[in-house]
């Protein structure tokens, strides 16, 4: 297991802006993508922003423009800048990525953080 912490969420006025940040922990593992994904109540989770390990990037349409996603590979630490927040973006933010470890691929979820988007 390879724990996923994911920080960032909160309340945010429409037109506004934030940053999620997702670490993971531990040793001996290779992250072959890691990314962020939403769940709005009573909706399927979707992908939000996914990030290779090559440093290739997939947006969904809802969010193109309006968001950027990066990588500190020496933190094992992804980040999604998201701005000009719109109240359909309100929902629960999850951190997930597919590692590798020796030969063994894995998926794995971080705790969910809210994104609250309101005046």
């Amino acid at each position: 297991q390879v724990p996923l912490q994911a920080s960032g969420g909160g309340l945010v006025q429409p037109g506004g802006s934030l940053r999620l940040s997702c670490a993971a922990s531990g040793s001996a593992f290779s992250i072959v993508h890691m990314g962020w994904y939403r769940q709005a109540p009573g909706a399927q989770r979707e992908l939000v922003a996914r990030i290779t390990s090559d440093g290739g990037a997939n947006y969904a349409d809802s969010v193109k423009g309006r968001a950027t996603i990066s990588r500190d590979n020496a933190k094992n630490t992804v980040y999604l800048q998201m701005n000009s927040l719109k109240p359909e973006d309100t929902a629960v933010y999850y951190c997930g990525a597919l590692i590798r470890v020796r030969a063994s691929y894995s998926d794995y979820w971080g705790q969910g953080t809210l994104v609250t988007v309101s005046s």
